[in-house]
């Protein structure tokens, strides 16, 4: 009778010394608090086993944690008509066509006014077009439900690469169709030279 009672007293003593060592008092370990905090270094909700962050789901990143976004393409958009910086370092190569040799201009503008080192017939109206529109020398995709003259203005193509503002420039520009016509007209001082009919 003596060795059963002396074994309940031992479960007794051994399950109030845990209640005592668990906080709150109540509870084994790993249990809630009176505030229902859990105790550090206890497998809850915010860390998994090894102390790090645990998202519910083994191996996958949490709502809330920093993701990495891909980088952005380098081609920029094509920046929107109206004033600009008027910053720019473009070289520009118009062809005559048939035999004659083409014309090669060098423009470099800061703030709207023509560097020393531009070699341009007109480069201070040039810098002030760009420093008016910055989009000047990258125009829009003609739409396919306009219909554009069906008049030639000459053989002359050009062709101009650099950057604006610091968006990169890579245009071409000819006079076959009266569409084609009206963006060398708009871009003339730039090109240093004037379309053909329109």
């Amino acid at each position: 009778m003596r060795k059963p009672l002396m074994h309940v007293l031992l479960i007794a003593a051994t399950a109030t010394a845990l209640a005592a060592c668990s906080p709150g008092g109540s509870g084994g370990p790993g249990a809630p608090g009176p505030t229902g905090s859990s105790p550090a270094g206890s497998n809850s909700s915010s860390t998994g086993s090894s102390g790090t962050p645990s998202s519910g789901t083994s191996g996958t990143p949490s709502a809330d944690a920093e993701t990495t976004a891909a980088a952005p393409s380098p081609s920029a958009p094509a920046p929107t008509p109206g004033p600009g910086a008027g910053n720019a370092e473009l070289s520009i190569m118009v062809k005559p066509g048939g035999i004659g040799q083409p014309a090669n201009y060098t423009l470099v503008c800061r703030d709207g006014v023509p560097a020393a080192e531009s070699q341009h017939p007109s480069a201070t109206a040039a810098c002030a077009a760009l420093k008016a529109n910055a989009a000047l020398l990258s125009p829009a995709p003609r739409p396919t439900d306009k219909a554009c003259t069906q008049q030639y203005g000459g053989p002359q193509e050009a062709t101009v690469t650099g950057s604006v503002d610091d968006r990169p420039v890579e245009a071409t520009f000819s006079l076959r169709d009266g569409c084609e016509i009206a963006q060398w007209n708009a871009a003339k001082d730039v090109l240093g030279s004037s379309g053909g009919a329109g």
